[in-house]
């Protein structure tokens, strides 16, 4: 019966993300990034002001239960920074080739403006609960923004579901697997330890999340980017030759790696686009609700954090996994996925450093997912059910992980988390698409200067909507 359903599934998978879904994602992006004037060109000293400029320590004082800007930016990556960029790209290249990586480059740069447009719209729209606690999100935003409840309710079900099973569940199931392989590890033990981890930092608030990711995921990630710099400098001489099988092979067919059949441009586009939306998250929803809980001064200032992440992401942390693989040539030995990575690692390193490399790097990429995600998850849930019964619910979050540690093989379970991941896309992409002239006001309300929309002291009140969007009619 199992095997019947997720046959079921997968049709239902192939269908919600087919051509027309990355291609509506694709137009959003492009849209956004149009109607802002190419603001991730035009405005890039504001951008990098407003980023790059509000990282040094003590930059922002909070109080309550909120995050400083940074905090909620580092959370927000906390949830995107994961397995995408590592055996996700490395299946892209296996797929689609070296051409893909030029589809996912493209994507990225317009996907800074619609993540940029999400935020924005989530910090505007957001509200403070009975508990003091501010809450945004795609399902505030059509709440409050267009008065369509159904839909509402509709990303906070999918949104649910997906926290559930990519984060609580399949992250700690790939982190246990892969200590098991590399070091016979149990399973059971690694997925234990990350839900007690979870729990003692999520379990703490916003402000502990805030801290915790602010910590992680800088180190993290330089770790994991000081080894893909060593294998890319160790074969610096073959890189030329491959930013030029980027590039060309984006608009011609290449021969497939492995001595598999030829990869055909539509596939490299495909998969390109895939990876740069699933691995930045541009688009689908999940940022807005981590920077709504931001204390800020003004939504658009908030809102370009998107445009950082994206590029953090994407550009930078995708692209040192790409280089990586293709300047060491590891695809030709047919691999794919994590496989591929550790390969890669394995011609520059001894293969007892590569795998430390690999693996630490899967551990704290998928612990940092499961922790980010709890925002989405208890916010959605806060949506659904309210306040009061969240102190119980909560911790259901921490026990999939586990039920499924000794499971050998739960792969095919990515197919409810893709469907769910649908199922909260393209209301938001709706809602964006609804209230983008609100986007448009908002941003010109900040680069102007005259702030009217600015927020409210949100120790004190709750943000007002101050004319625009209030409703369908309005935006």
């Amino acid at each position: 019966m199992l095997n019947s359903l997720l046959e079921k599934l997968a049709v239902v998978d192939t269908f919600v993300w087919g051509p027309w879904t990355m291609w509506f994602l694709a137009g959003v992006a492009v849209y956004f990034t149009v109607r802002s004037g190419f603001f991730q060109i035009a405005g890039l000293s504001y951008i990098a002001r407003n980023t790059l400029g509000r990282l040094k320590p003590g930059s922002t004082t909070v109080k309550g239960q909120l995050m400083t800007p940074v905090q909620a930016a580092a959370t927000s990556l906390a949830g995107t920074v994961g397995m995408g960029n590592m055996a996700g790209v490395a299946t892209a290249l296996s797929v689609g080739g070296p051409g893909a990586i030029f589809w996912m480059w493209l994507l990225a740069f317009f996907g800074m403006m619609s993540k940029t447009a999400e935020i924005t719209l989530g910090v505007y729209y957001r509200e403070r609960g009975p508990d003091g606690q501010l809450r945004g999100g795609p399902q505030y935003t059509i709440q409050r923004g267009l008065g369509w409840t159904p839909l509402a309710l509709l990303f906070s079900t999918g949104m649910l579901i997906n926290a559930v099973f990519a984060a609580s569940m399949l992250q700690a199931h790939t982190v246990g697997r892969a200590l098991l392989a590399s070091y016979s590890l149990d399973p059971y033990l690694a997925t234990s330890s990350m839900a007690v981890i979870t729990a003692i930092v999520v379990l703490g608030g916003v402000r502990r999340i805030g801290r915790f990711s602010e910590r992680l995921v800088p180190i993290m990630t330089m770790a994991y980017l000081a080894g893909g710099l060593v294998v890319i400098a160790v074969n610096f001489e073959a890189l030329p030759a491959v930013l030029s099988s980027i590039f060309s092979h984006a608009f011609s067919a290449t021969a497939g790696a492995g001595g598999a059949a030829g990869i055909a441009v539509s596939t490299a586009i495909k998969q390109g686009m895939a990876r740069g939306m699933l691995s930045n998250e541009a688009g689908m929803g999940t940022a807005p609700m981590v920077h709504a809980t931001a204390q800020t001064c003004h939504p658009f200032q908030q809102g370009v954090w998107g445009a950082f992440e994206v590029f953090f992401d994407t550009i930078l942390i995708c692209s040192i996994t790409a280089l990586a693989i293709l300047s060491t040539g590891a695809m030709a030995g047919g691999e794919s996925g994590i496989e591929l990575l550790l390969v890669a690692f394995a011609e520059v390193f001894p293969f007892s450093v590569a795998s430390i490399i690999v693996s630490g790097s899967i551990a704290t990429f998928c612990l940092s997912t499961q922790i980010g995600f709890y925002v989405y998850f208890e916010t959605c849930l806060v949506n659904l059910v309210g306040v009061r019964p969240i102190r119980v619910l909560r911790w259901l979050y921490f026990v999939p992980g586990i039920v499924v540690a000794g499971v050998a093989d739960v792969d095919r379970l990515w197919v409810v988390a893709n469907i769910a991941v649908a199922a909260v896309a393209i209301p938001n992409l709706v809602a964006m698409l609804c209230l983008s002239g609100v986007f448009r006001t908002l941003m010109r309300d900040e680069i102007s200067g005259e702030r009217a929309y600015a927020t409210a002291n949100v120790d004190d009140t709750d943000p007002v909507l101050r004319g625009i969007g209030a409703t369908r009619r309005d935006a």
